[in-house]
Formats: C-alpha cells, structure tokens, sequence
C-alpha cells in the first residue's frame, strides 16, 4: 500500500534523506533551509549523527570526513552559507568523495529573509558539479536518493537547490521505503585525492574536466529533465525548477500550443534543447533568478546555426530579480507578442493593513539598543550584523548589516579610516560563534578602540531557536559544553570584557559608559535568554500595568518600541496589553512611576 502524507517541502526533503540511507548530517541555520535539521533531529530512532556545526565551512568539511570515510552525508545550509564553505567545496569538486554528499542549498528569490538573492546555479557551474533543482517538494523528496546514488557514481559532491517556495510550501507526498542496511565507514588513504597538493591538484582538474560531458549524457537521460513536443507547434517554451511548474499552469489555463521542456538539473541537457530548438520558431525561457539556462540556449542556439528567436531575461521579458508567477510568465507573452492576456487574480482580493517586523515583546535587544543608544548617543556609529537584532534598526542603533561575523571588522575598518565618533557595533551570541570571533580577534590584534556589543540571548533565534556552542545542548538535546562567551573573548586579547543583564538599565549603561571610555577593544556581553525560549523553558514573569492616575502621557514608554505599549488617545494614557512579557524594562524608563507590577 503507498503511504503518504501531507507536510513542509523541508520535512519531505529530510524524508528524502532517510530514503537515501544518510548517515551524517551537518548543517547551519539558515531560513529556508533550517527545517531540514530540525526535522531529523527530533526524530527518535536515529541511526545517523546530526549536528548543528557553529558554521557552514566547518559543517561541510564534516560532512566531506564522512563521504571519504565511505558514507552518505549531506550539508544544509541557505544560499549565503554557501559563500562561506567555498573554501572546502571549490577543492572538494577536484577531490571527490567516495561516499554520496550532497550540499543542500536553499535560494531566497526575493529576499525573504536574506541580505541578497544570488543563485546557486552559478556556483555549481563555477566548481563543475552537479545541481539539482526541483520543481515540486515531491520532486525534491524523490531527488535525493536519486543524488546519493549519482553522487556515488561520479565520486563528485552534488548541490541540490530548492527555493524558498520548495522549502516552505506544503505537499502531498508519496513516501518510499526507509532502507536499514548501510556501509561500514572505511576511511581509504588516498593521498593523490586527499592532500591537495598542486601537484595532485593538477591531476584531478584533468580528471574533474574529463567527466563533465559523462555526467551532462546521465544527467540528461534522468526523470528530472522531460521534453514533451507538440507536432505543429512553433512556440517553444523551457522551465527550469519550479518555474516550470507556473510556465506549464499558465500555458493550460490560456490553452495554447506549445512544446514544452522541463529542466531540473545542471549542466543542462543539451540535446533535449537542440531537439526543442530544432522543432520550433520561438521560445521562451523561465527560470528563477540568473539567466543561467538561457545563456546556454543562446550558446546551443549560435554553434548550432539555428535560427530561433529566443525570449528570457535579455530583452527584459522575464524579471532577473525576485520570485517568479503564473503572471510573470503571462506578462513575458504579453510583451513577447503583444497580447491580450489577463493576469491571475487568485480570487478574492485582500487589502491587507501593513505588518512590518518588530522585536517581540519583552526582547532584550530592544533594552540593549536603549541602553546603548542613551550612552553613545546620535552621532555615534552602529554597524551591526545578521540576526532577530537587525530589527534594531528601527532604534537607531544598526546602521551597517553585510554579512555573518561583519559588524566586527567593519567597526576596525571604520576606526582604521580615522573616524573620530565613537563606534559601536552589535552581534549575536550564535553569530559571534560562527565567524564574529575571527573578527574580535582582529581587532584586538590591531588595536580597534571600538566597542563590541554581544547580544547573548542564548539561543539561535532568528532562524527557529537552534542551539549554539553557548548554550550547553547539541541539536538533539545532549548535554555538551557550555562555551563562555566572556572566556572566549578574554583568551582572544580583550581586556575589557564585561557581562550585563539589558533588562537592568543602569546597571547596561554603566557598562557601556566604561566600554565607552576604555581605549581599546572593548566588548560588552549583554546577557538575558529570547523571551520565546525563555516562555518554552518555563520563565514567567508577572506582567505590568499602567496606573491612569499617574501617567503624564508623555509617550516615552512608547516610543521604546515595544508591542506590548500602546496608547489610548481619549484618556491619554499608556496602556499595556496582554502579550506583556514582564521585562520591567518600561517601568524603568517612566519618570513618573505609573508603570507597575501586576498584583498577583
């Protein structure tokens, strides 16, 4: 009898994975990939090793021990992270594996949650690996067995890319067998593969250009890519990924005729496309992101000698930037051929009321940001990096976010230049651990007098409450060891290192008065658990209220920013809802004290 089962593109990917008989699995969190791990992890019978590795080089080098050793493991991570494990993966392509690895990497077309929305395509043409990409969660979920075993053929890692669509939409999904056997590790002392000396390099570059057209033939003749041609049709169209899927809905809704080829891995499949080429006089292509498919239609198109008007991102008829849709597709027909055509509705229209991003009630960041806003003051310059804190914006105190580790080295570079206000920069805890230390370490080294915020709310929030090497747990709950962050920072050269709990504002402002003054790497660890995860673990605090009586209306409680405070404006007063988290935090700020503990 065939199982199935409704669920997360993310949940039918790690489904893909027990199917494909993984045995490591190593990761960072990243939206919107971050499921992945999650999923795996809270699964009882586990015969496979999982972790959350403290970044994405160092998950995708264990993820490379394993392969070697003969197993089957994979590596997630969002599309940046890949920027970050381009170290390993750029040699590991010349290297190769023994065991099957696969580099999960999910793309944020549109930024979702994401400071840019590069394409993983393009790396895996750059490194000359494989890359897969589904059009549906029950095409990823097929896919990586299929990977594994393709991997393993080839000896060489695989990326596989879903998108956020792929990765976050829900499906119903036909499960496979769950395999019980699986390979005894056995680490091979290959040294012409394993020590990337230039003279073993050169070699296995030979080799890794020697086996592109083989894995081009078996890519080809795979499930992933299908041709369908229509006898009379003289309009060509070619989807890749989940483009495909909106390409070939939108050509059935409007009823035209139209060949159809359906991309899904890379390199492409030349000789499907030269067979489409050859059969009409148009075609459009439509993919997400980079023009990396059209470019090789063109290339095909031109050494071939056919005369074949080609439609994509040249011209402007498919958008090169954010996420594709039945409309986008029907808009570059309408442009293409100057047609009538609707766009898609999706039934009834909804205004929706504006819901930008906000700290949560109760957030330490917010407490911090006040703390260090009321010390350094407006003049005084906030770079900051990746994580919930970017939402710190909104008070003034983040006014650079590049990348994981950046806010560090930008605060050196900053005072290098010969800026004169004071610098002040801000870092989470699980941030810090990933690539902020390097950073720290240079600046002391360098001697940056700049302060350095570590926002410790002890748990990777952002991404879904992951645990990070401060917090004393691994992914699956095991007690491991707790790393001090104030520790770490003092073996790294700091001099000034101090530990403060943001919900205590003088005690905050104090500090940063003295990490203000010191001349130095200075670094101020504000410490105070997420107030989700606190909630989860069982801290309740006794929430507050606002005595009429007593307030003013002068508004600075809710120019704090919490979601909790609003405003009554016919009786002119403060007002505290009920998703309070009872920081105290606004009780402090009030000069008149009306902001007080609810009586229990």
């Amino acid at each position: 009898m065939t199982m199935r089962e409704y669920m997360l593109g993310n949940v039918a990917i790690a489904r893909g994975l027990l199917e494909g008989s993984v045995q490591v699995i190593a990761g960072y969190p990243g939206t919107p990939s971050s499921e992945i791990i999650d999923t795996l992890a809270s699964r009882e019978d586990q015969d496979y090793h999982i972790e959350w590795s403290v970044n994405e080089k160092v998950a995708m080098e264990v993820a490379v021990g394993a392969a070697w050793a003969g197993v089957r493991s994979v590596v997630t991570m969002k599309h940046v992270g890949l920027n970050v494990a381009a170290d390993p993966f750029m040699t590991l392509a010349y290297a190769g594996t023994k065991g099957g690895l696969i580099a999960i990497v999910a793309d944020d077309p549109s930024c979702h949650s994401s400071q840019n929305e590069q394409d993983t395509r393009r790396y895996a043409r750059f490194a000359l690996v494989p890359c897969f990409d589904p059009s549906t969660p029950q095409e990823a979920k097929d896919m990586i067995p299929y990977a594994f075993e393709f991997s393993e053929k080839f000896e060489i890692p695989v990326i596989f890319r879903p998108t956020t669509r792929i990765s976050h939409g829900k499906s119903d999904i036909e499960l496979g067998e769950v395999p019980s056997d699986k390979p005894v590790p056995h680490f091979e002392k290959l040294l012409d593969r394993w020590v990337m000396l230039p003279k073993n390099a050169r070699p296995r570059h030979t080799h890794l250009l020697s086996i592109q057209q083989p894995i081009e033939d078996a890519l080809a003749e795979s499930p992933w890519n299908s041709l369908e041609l229509k006898p009379d049709a003289r309009l060509g169209v070619i989807g890749a990924g989940i483009a495909s899927v909106y390409a070939k809905e939108a050509l059935q809704e409007l009823g035209l005729e139209a060949s159809f080829l359906k991309i899904g891995t890379y390199p492409v499949p030349k000789k499907l496309i030269l067979e489409l080429l050859s059969t009409v006089d148009t075609v459009i292509i439509f993919e997400e992101l980079e023009p990396v498919v059209e470019e090789q239609v063109r290339m095909i198109a031109q050494e071939s000698g056919l005369e074949v008007s080609i439609i994509g991102k040249t011209g402007g008829f498919v958008p090169r930037e954010g996420e594709l849709d039945i409309n986008a597709f029907l808009e570059a027909l309408k442009k293409a051929f100057d047609l009538e055509v609707e766009p898609e509705t999706g039934g009834v229209s909804l205004e929706l009321a504006p819901r930008p991003p906000a700290l949560c009630a109760g957030c330490s960041h917010r407490a911090t940001f006040y703390s260090m806003k009321k010390v350094f003051g407006k003049d005084a310059i906030y770079p900051s990096d990746i994580g919930c804190y970017t939402l710190g914006i909104q008070s003034g105190t983040v006014e650079t976010t590049l990348c994981m580790g950046s806010s560090i080295s930008i605060a050196s570079g900053l005072y290098h230049a010969g800026e004169k206000r004071p610098i002040c920069c801000s870092i989470g805890d699980s941030t810090f651990f990933h690539t902020g230390m390097n950073s720290l370490l240079n600046a002391v080294f360098n001697k940056a007098n700049i302060t350095v915020t570590i926002l410790d709310n002890r748990i990777t929030a952002m991404t879904g409450h992951q645990p990070n090497p401060g917090v004393g747990f691994t992914v699956t709950g095991e007690p491991t060891v707790e790393v001090s962050l104030a520790e770490l920072c003092r073996a790294m050269g700091a001099e000034f290192v101090t530990v403060v709990d943001p919900y205590r504002l003088e005690e905050t402002q104090e500090a940063f008065k003295a990490a203000k003054d010191f001349e130095g790497t200075a670094v101020v660890i504000a410490k105070q658990p997420c107030v989700i995860s606190g909630k989860r673990a069982g801290i309740r605090r006794v929430p507050y209220i606002v005595d009429p009586e007593k307030c003013e209306g002068c508004k600075q409680c809710v120019k704090f920013g919490c979601p909790a405070i609003e405003f009554d404006e016919d009786n002119k007063c403060a007002v505290i809802t009920a998703i309070c988290s009872g920081c105290g935090v606004c009780a402090q700020i009030c000069k008149f004290e009306a902001i007080k503990e609810v009586k229990r």
